[in-house]
């Protein structure tokens, strides 16, 4: 597959695009997003999603510049009802990132290591801390969700009901 020359000033990144679950109508439409960001024209490999009747499921990995995963989250995020998740591995000059999407929970990102735990900003723990001392939110609720858990619980019905499906990869995503 062909897509835009990168840039050759910014290190390369690579991560993956895993679209859980889509309505069939959808399907195109997450193609046109995906390949508005590529560069590229593409076309994915649905297969059928068994967690979830009637809807479909892809995977994709990817390379291109660093922030191209937040630029694919984007742009399926703004379609409002596929759930998916897009890594961005860690390189020499940036750290990973994850984000997921589902229609009853939004949007979650997360700083990736290199080792591949999550990195929560300190004022972000901060918030959660003051927050539950003044009566508001319990800070294992929000520690819960700086981690992505409400999104993992969500997801993982859908990750493991795909566990043979094809892999497409995409080169040099810009």
């Amino acid at each position: 597959m062909t897509a835009r020359t990168p840039s050759t000033s910014q290190p390369q990144a690579r991560g993956m695009i895993y679209i859980h679950s889509a309505s069939a109508a959808l399907c195109p439409h997450i193609e046109w997003a995906i390949g508005a960001v590529a560069g590229a024209r593409l076309q994915f490999d649905w297969t059928n999603q068994p967690a979830e009747r009637g809807a479909q499921r892809a995977e994709a990995a990817w390379t291109g510049d660093i922030g191209s995963g937040a630029a694919f989250a984007s742009a399926l995020a703004r379609l409002g009802q596929a759930r998916f998740e897009i890594t961005e591995e860690p390189t020499r000059s940036s750290d990973g990132q994850r984000f997921c999407f589902t229609p009853t929970l939004g949007s979650f990102t997360a700083i990736v290591g290199i080792h591949g735990d999550i990195h929560v900003p300190e004022d972000r723990l901060k918030h959660a801390v003051a927050n539950d001392a003044l009566g508001g939110e319990p800070i294992h609720k929000a520690l819960e969700k700086l981690l992505g858990v409400p999104w993992d619980e969500e997801l993982d019905v859908f990750r493991y009901a795909t566990e043979d499906a094809p892999i497409r990869w995409l080169h040099q995503v810009v």
